[in-house]
């Protein structure tokens, strides 16, 4: 009889010795600057709450008036019993803020990815996907059964020949994060509006990490560049900037109306909970206010200083422009070793490793939030400096 744990055991011990096991870490606060890590208050530089909203107070007030109007889940899926008039009220928010006909909520991003990949295409369609991208998106591709052609990190002219070269009948989609979740760099959408009109494809743009943070009101980056309406599928995610949980696709009417009746992880998942609905519409009021752009402008003034400091020790960010600054340290063991060297400090600041990066550019992913201070930082980027020179890395 076939001993699985045993095998599972082994394969555990393998990447224990290998320094890629993984665990969690338990935090007892709130996503703050400064978190509670068992008995030790540590600098946040590791989470995704980019605009600090995670703990706002509007969102708190929302969310508790909606589980006391709605309860505490909705006990079914949207097709059955899940829609209440709250995630209309929602849906109906998201698609004005991103000016599009309609919106479709999902209980994340990943969910999201999986289900809309799944439903746009199929075995006899191709789906052109930035190497970099969040494994949601490949995820979503192999199951949808659709012929995938990578291209290589933002080579437009790899893209092209790609596209070039299907000539096959299909729908041709073109995927893309707007801002690699690992990289911090941005991706060239205007260029990939042209490609897209060129050869008849459908653009698809995930804007996890751009959307609150970047565009006239947080629309995110296609907005930002002005070219938010050549979109054919916008996809934002609710629990990062916005504090909040969930995600969503903004689009014409025909695609979300498509959407409902095609995607597996919208029919077949129960709906989010009043409590988060709230959250979101809350969220909604300070990203689009006035609180919002003095955030998203704090946000990118303390991106720019902590980049300029990091490279002025000498340190690697790849192309950064945003609030995910990546720090090369290569070398699993060398990573590991930095990460452990700053929790030392007082700094939670995770190394990234195989096989979320390729080998030999590992890094520890640093991200920021409005909300940090300047002396947060400063005192970030001397334990960076002092621990450079005491390990010589």
């Amino acid at each position: 009889m076939t001993d699985f744990y045993g095998e599972m055991q082994k394969e555990l011990d393998i990447l224990k010795a290998s320094s890629l096991f993984r665990q969690t870490i338990t935090v007892e606060t709130p996503p703050e600057p400064w978190i509670a890590v068992g008995s030790q208050t540590m600098l946040n530089l590791a989470g995704n709450n980019y605009l600090g909203l995670a703990n706002h107070p509007v969102l708190k007030e929302a969310a508790v008036h909606a589980l006391q109007k709605y309860g505490t889940g909705t006990a079914g899926s949207r097709l059955v019993v899940g829609t209440s008039a709250l995630h209309e009220e929602v849906e109906e928010a998201l698609a004005r803020f991103q000016g599009r006909e309609s919106a479709l909520l999902f209980s994340s991003g990943y969910c999201a990815n999986l289900g809309v990949i799944q439903a746009l295409v199929g075995r006899n369609d191709y789906v052109f996907s930035d190497k970099l991208n969040h494994a949601s998106i490949v995820d979503g591709i192999i199951l949808s059964r659709a012929k995938l052609k990578r291209y290589r990190h933002k080579d437009l002219d790899h893209l092209e020949k790609l596209l070039k070269n299907t000539t096959a009948p299909g729908r041709k989609l073109i995927i893309t994060d707007s801002i690699f979740s690992m990289d911090g760099d941005r991706a060239p959408i205007k260029e990939l509006v042209e490609l897209k009109q060129r050869y008849g494809a459908m653009l698809m743009l995930d804007e996890a990490h751009g959307e609150g943070v970047f565009g006239p009101k947080g629309r995110g980056l296609a907005a930002h560049e002005m070219a938010a309406e050549h979109i054919d599928i916008h996809l934002g995610t609710l629990s990062k900037a916005f504090g909040c949980l969930g995600a969503y696709v903004a689009g014409s009417k025909t695609l979300v109306d498509y959407l409902r009746n095609k995607c597996r992880s919208f029919i077949y998942t129960t709906s989010l909970p009043p409590a988060v609905l709230g959250s979101i519409l809350g969220a909604l009021k300070v990203i689009a206010g006035t609180a919002g752009d003095r955030l998203r402008r704090d946000l990118r003034n303390k991106s720019k200083w902590m980049i300029n400091e990091l490279n002025k020790l000498g340190f690697s960010t790849l192309d950064s422009d945003s609030q995910i600054i990546p720090i090369l340290i290569p070398g699993n063991d060398n990573v590991i070793n930095f990460s452990k060297k700053l929790r030392q400090r007082g700094i939670l600041a995770l190394p990234i490793r195989v096989p979320t990066v390729p080998k030999n550019s590992e890094r520890i992913r640093v991200s920021l939030m409005a909300t940090h201070s300047m002396q947060d930082l400063t005192y970030a980027v001397e334990q960076f400096a002092n621990i450079k020179r005491e390990e010589r890395v």
